[in-house]
């Protein structure tokens, strides 16, 4: 798991990729797409560069700060890029939409670690990594650390729910005919 030592991708897939690709495959734009390169991919992990973190008017900032926490969402966007990744690679379709990803929902994070107060106050760019640790096709289970340089900043895990919306209406519809969900 990411957190101690960085994740390495054992396989990188056409990488660098910029900060247009990843706003075209998430469902971030603008300020809010805050990572500007994926510089490394494979089956289970994705490395990405971010220096939104300086910016002024990033939009996660609160009174002028970014807090360390706010680094969940580097994570969260760092996995939805290794899923549009992944189901490029896979020559899926990622949803009834073609050509684009399907759509996750950060369901939880748990054992999140922040070694910092605030991630505004580092120079450098962060390393954003993630890790796939399990998941099927409804959920998928991550490992993120974000780093700059050397120093680990945060750590955690987050569970992803995909096509939450599908899956709640599938449920729903299945109840009401007396089937099990």
């Amino acid at each position: 798991m990411p957190g101690t030592t960085a994740a390495t991708p054992s396989t990188s897939h056409a990488a660098p990729l910029g900060r247009a690709w990843i706003a075209a495959h998430i469902p971030h734009s603008g300020a809010m797409c805050l990572l500007d390169s994926v510089d490394a991919w494979d089956d289970a992990h994705i490395r990405c560069t971010a220096t939104s973190h300086r910016d002024a008017h990033n939009p996660l900032r609160s009174q002028g700060r970014l807090a360390s926490v706010c680094g969940i969402e580097y994570a969260a966007q760092a996995m939805a890029v290794h899923g549009a990744l992944a189901g490029m690679r896979d020559g899926v379709p990622d949803q009834p939409q073609a050509g684009r990803p399907r759509v996750g929902y950060l369901a939880s994070v748990r054992g999140v670690e922040a070694r910092v107060a605030r991630l505004d106050t580092f120079e450098a760019p962060l390393t954003v990594e993630a890790e796939r640790m399990s998941g099927d096709g409804n959920t998928v289970l991550y490992g993120f650390t974000l780093r700059c340089g050397d120093e680990v900043l945060l750590t955690g895990r987050a569970a992803v729910m995909l096509d939450a919306s599908g899956a709640l209406a599938r449920a729903t519809d299945n109840s009401l005919k007396g089937e099990p969900t």
